[in-house]
Formats: C-alpha cells, sequence, structure tokens
C-alpha cells in the first residue's frame, strides 16, 4: 500500500509539476488545471496556466462556481489525472511501477473527499490514479 503522495511518491501528487494540456489550455500542474474547470470562463480558464499549485488551489476557491460542478468534478479530476500520465510517459511508467499496491491520498489536511485522513475517507484521488494505471496497462503503454 502506498498512503502518501509525498517522497518518492510525489509525482502522484496533483501538486506535482508536470505539463498538462486539457481542453486547448496547458497547465503546469494538475491542480492548476482542475481548479480551472471550476469556471466555464476560458479566460479566466488561462490564467490558471501558469499558476503554482499552492496559487491554483487559492484561486479556485475565489473562481465563480459553475453550476454543474459537483456534478462534473471527479470526472474532470479522472481526465486531468489520465492526461497527466499520458501526456508524460515518464510518468506513466513511475505509475505503472507502482504495481497492484492500493494508493491512497493520506493527508493531514482534513481531505477526506480526494483523499484519507487516518484511514478514513473516500479517497477518490487514488481510486482515480489506480483506474488510469489499470487503463495504461490494458492499452499496452507499459
Amino acid at each position: 500500500m502506498i498512503d502518501s503522495f509525498r517522497g518518492e511518491y510525489y509525482f502522484l501528487s496533483n501538486f506535482y509539476e508536470a505539463p498538462v494540456l486539457y481542453d486547448g489550455i496547458t497547465y503546469q500542474n494538475n491542480e492548476a488545471a482542475f481548479q480551472a474547470q471550476k469556471t466555464l470562463d476560458m479566460e479566466k480558464r488561462k490564467e490558471f496556466a501558469s499558476l503554482s499549485p499552492n496559487l491554483a488551489k487559492r484561486a479556485g476557491r475565489r473562481v465563480l462556481l459553475r453550476t454543474d460542478w459537483e456534478q462534473v468534478k471527479y470526472t474532470v479530476m479522472y481526465e486531468v489525472c489520465r492526461a497527466k500520465f499520458t501526456q508524460n510517459p515518464a510518468l506513466g511508467q513511475q505509475l505503472l511501477a507502482t504495481g497492484d499496491e492500493e494508493l491512497i491520498e493520506g493527508n493531514n489536511w482534513g481531505d477526506r473527499i480526494w483523499g484519507q485522513v487516518n484511514g478514513k475517507g473516500q479517497n477518490h484521488l487514488g481510486k482515480i490514479l489506480m483506474r488510469v494505471r489499470d487503463e495504461l496497462r490494458s492499452t499496452g503503454k507499459e
């Protein structure tokens, strides 16, 4: 089990700096790509392109939230993660190298939706990464 996306597994974190092209815009990291999708305003989305993960997360709290966000956020996260690991082949290889380990985004900042705190939480990010890993494996990207 990999229960933290820090240290040698930091590449699994959305805060890891790796370019990702999503919906026509290249972002410097997954956090920026994800946070940008909270708005439907393409000009506002472009403002996220060069933001660091911390600044993107902060900016994502200030945008006018699209009305369907709760319905689409898990799909958006999946698509952004898939883009990260398919567009950056070395990262895709690192993800595949985790084998069949359970991936848990363990954290101490209280996120029980995308990760887990003290073993409790929904771990949506970990589940999405395991899905992407399975897809990479099945499409022969090994």
